[in-house]
C-alpha cells in the first residue's frame, strides 16, 4: 500500500489502522480528489466508551486532520435492538431513559478528539433514532427487505458463530445488520456520506450497507475496517484486571488512565504509539530501538500523549507528576484516586480486606485475602501480613489520609471525614 495517493489512507496504512477495505483503490482516488464524509457508529450500551473504541475514534480524528468530514453516529435506535456481534447472549434491553443517559455520557468523549461545527470538515453528531423510529414496518420490509437474503445473512460471523455455538438468536437481533445497512443508506442520502469505518468484527454489517446503497440508489459507497485490537499477550483491548478502561473521567480517573498506558507490555509500545498518539513515525522508530530500563520512558511518553488526547494536557501533566511523586519519592501524592470513610468507622477499626473492597482494589473478600496472602496489599507502604489486620485513626497522616495499595502501581488515598 505504498502507492496510496491520499494523505488519509497513507497515514492509516503506515500507522497500522487498515485491515480490510471494500475498494481501496477507489477510496484512495476519492480521498485524493476531494472531501470524504465518513462515519462510525457507537451504540449507547454504557455511559462511556472505553479504550477498545480508541482505534475507531483515532481514525475519525485522522480523517478530520487530513481535511475530511467525520460523522459520529449515536445508535439511539439500534441500541434498542442490540448488536449480536461477538456475543453468545442477547444484550440487556435498555429503557429510553437509560439510552438517553448513556448517550449524554458518550458525547462528552468526542469533544476531546474532534472539532465540531458547521464547516465543511467540522465533525457532526447524529442519532439514528431520528430515522429508524419513523420507519413503517411493512413499508420498510417491502423497500429494504427484498435486498437481503437469509442465505447470505447466515454466512456473516455475527450470525454464523452464534448458531455454530448453538446459542439462540432472537428475530430482533437478526434484524440488526439490516438496520445498520440502512443507516449507511440514510446518511448517504442526507449528508452525502460515502465511507463507513469500524472494527473488523463489523465487516459483514458494513458490506451490507455498501451493497444496499448500490442496489437501492446506485451509490458508490466504501467500507474500511481496522484489525482486531489485542495486546501482545492476547488480551482484548479495553479490558484490565479491574474491568473496562473507560474514557470518561467520572468512570476512571485521569491518573488511573495514565497508569493503564504506563503498564503497556514492552512488545506493544511501538504499535500503540503509532495507533494511539500523533507522534511522528520517525520519532516512534527511534523509541522502538530503546532497550532495558529506557523502554519505561517510552511507556511514560505513551501514557502522557494518550492521556493528553483523552483528558487534556493539564490532566496528563498532573497524572505524570502524581506518578513521579508516588513511585520516585514514595509520598502521598495529590491526584491519586481518593475515597472517603467516616472517621467513626476508623475509630472502631476497619479491616484492610473491607478497605480494599471499598477502594475497588479488590472485587470481593476472597480476592482481597488472596492479595494479602500474596504480599500485594500495603497500608501506608507497609506490607499487610494478616487478612485480619485493621486500619484505624493511628494510620492517618496529619491531613487525615492513609494510603492503600494493591501491588506497586495501584494506589488509593482513604480520607477520614
Amino acid at each position: 500500500m505504498t502507492d496510496l495517493r491520499s494523505e488519509f489512507l497513507r497515514i492509516l496504512s503506515t500507522r497500522g489502522f487498515i485491515h480490510q477495505c471494500t475498494d481501496l483503490e477507489g477510496l484512495d482516488k476519492l480521498a485524493a480528489e476531494g472531501i470524504v464524509t465518513a462515519y462510525i457508529g457507537f451504540d449507547c450500551t454504557a455511559d462511556s466508551l472505553h479504550v477498545g473504541h480508541l482505534v475507531s475514534i483515532m481514525m475519525l480524528r485522522w480523517l478530520q486532520r487530513c481535511g475530511h468530514k467525520p460523522i459520529v453516529l449515536m445508535g439511539g435506535g439500534t441500541t434498542k435492538i442490540g448488536d449480536p456481534t461477538g456475543r453468545d447472549d442477547t444484550r440487556k434491553m435498555l429503557t429510553d431513559e437509560q439510552i438517553a443517559a448513556n448517550m449524554a455520557g458518550i458525547k462528552r468523549v468526542f469533544g476531546q478528539f474532534l472539532t465540531f461545527g458547521d464547516g465543511p470538515t467540522d465533525a457532526v453528531m447524529v442519532n439514528n433514532a431520528d430515522w429508524l423510529e419513523k420507519l413503517g414496518y411493512i413499508t420498510f420490509l417491502r423497500d429494504m427487505g427484498v435486498h437481503f437474503t437469509v442465505n447470505r445473512m447466515l454466512t456473516f460471523d455475527s450470525v454464523k458463530l452464534r448458531l455454530e455455538r448453538e446459542q439462540p438468536m432472537t428475530f430482533l437481533e437478526f434484524n440488526y445488520m439490516i438496520l445498520q445497512a440502512y443507516d449507511f443508506l440514510e446518511l448517504h442520502r442526507r449528508v452525502g456520506c460515502r465511507l463507513q469505518m469500524g472494527g473488523s468484527d463489523q465487516w459483514g454489517n458494513i458490506v451490507n450497507g455498501v451493497e444496499l446503497g448500490r442496489r437501492v440508489d446506485q451509490a458508490s459507497l466504501f467500507g474500511l475496517t481496522t484489525p482486531l485490537m489485542t495486546t501482545a499477550s492476547g488480551v482484548k483491548m479495553g479490558k484490565s484486571l479491574g474491568g473496562a478502561v473507560w474514557l470518561n473521567a467520572d468512570r476512571l480517573s485521569p491518573y488511573d488512565y495514565w497508569q493503564f498506558w504506563r503498564n503497556t507490555e514492552d512488545a506493544d509500545v511501538g504499535r500503540f504509539l503509532r495507533l494511539f498518539t500523533e507522534l511522528p513515525l520517525e520519532e516512534i522508530a527511534e523509541i522502538e530501538r530503546l532497550e532495558g530500563a529506557a523502554i519505561n520512558e517510552a511507556k511514560k511518553r505513551l501514557a502522557f500523549e494518550q492521556t493528553k488526547l483523552a483528558h487534556g494536557e493539564a490532566a496528563a501533566l498532573e497524572a505524570a507528576e502524581t506518578a513521579r511523586r508516588t513511585f520516585e519519592q514514595g509520598g502521598l501524592a495529590e491526584g491519586l484516586p481518593t475515597i472517603e470513610i467516616a472517621r467513626a468507622d476508623l475509630e472502631a477499626g476497619v479491616t484492610v480486606v473491607d478497605l480494599l473492597i471499598r477502594a475497588e482494589l479488590a472485587a470481593s473478600k476472597g480476592e482481597a485475602r488472596r492479595l494479602i496472602k500474596g504480599g500485594g496489599a500495603r497500608l501506608n507502604d507497609a506490607v499487610v501480613v494478616e487478612d485480619t489486620q485493621a486500619a484505624g485513626v493511628s494510620d492517618l497522616n496529619a491531613d487525615g489520609v492513609l494510603k492503600l495499595s494493591s501491588g506497586k502501581k495501584k494506589h488509593v488515598l482513604v480520607k477520614a471525614v
